[in-house]
């Protein structure tokens, strides 16, 4: 017999109380009046967020479908077939105002060879200890430290790559960093640009909020 899964129900809370951070019941009247208005500001605006999240979500699915139909349209005209989802487009209105980028990056992560990079960079540093440049100790340190989120920052790590040195050693460490580097996935960007006046410049769009 097939065992059916069965939706795991809410139970609802009581007229009259409200529902704490720890899942507690606390009737309403007990609960001050300044907790009761940040409650209601807090969700009005969450309400909000989640509706502008979900055009957000509408728009990028509806720009990626409508700039794949162009691409294969496209390639209709001249008998081939095209995979309109691949590769970096740009399409802009007819007087130039106006510019669509879609923008397909590799998503990356390191492996473990990442740690000799590491070792070997370290190793660099130190025995330059006299003399060496200090930006390139505060490069090295950013490069390694945890953001936030405890994950390193990608582009500051492959931020040491441009950096060249002449020593056997550092060209040791930045072929195992080259080696720790792995594509895992893909990610696809919507960019829009307006022109600036009557120039050739075009500046984005803001699509998010620390940005506007």
């Amino acid at each position: 017999m097939t065992q059916q899964n069965i939706p795991e129900t809410i139970p609802a809370i009581p007229d009259g109380y409200m529902k704490n951070a720890l899942g507690h019941l606390v009737p309403r009247e007990n609960v001050r009046e300044q907790d009761l208005l940040r409650d209601q500001v807090a969700k009005t605006l969450a309400s909000h967020a989640l509706e502008i999240n979900q055009k957000l979500a509408e728009f990028k699915k509806k720009s990626l479908g409508d700039i794949d139909d162009l691409v294969k349209i496209s390639g209709e005209r001249y008998g081939v077939t095209l995979g309109g989802g691949k590769g970096n487009i740009s399409i802009s209105t007819y007087d130039g105002k106006y510019k669509v980028v879609r923008s397909v990056a590799d998503l990356i992560q390191f492996t473990e060879e990442l740690e000799a990079a590491k070792a070997l960079i370290f190793e660099c540093i130190k025995r330059w200890s006299v003399g060496v440049n200090p930006h390139i100790q505060t490069l090295v340190g950013r490069a390694f430290a945890p953001g936030r989120n405890g994950q390193l920052k990608t582009a500051a790590v492959l931020d040491l790559l441009r950096i060249e040195f002449e020593d056997a050693d550092w060209k040791e460490a930045m072929r195992a960093l080259k080696d720790s580097i792995a594509a895992n996935g893909t990610a696809v960007y919507v960019r829009v640009y307006e022109r600036t006046g009557g120039s050739d410049q075009y500046k984005a769009i803001p699509l998010d909020l620390a940005a506007v």
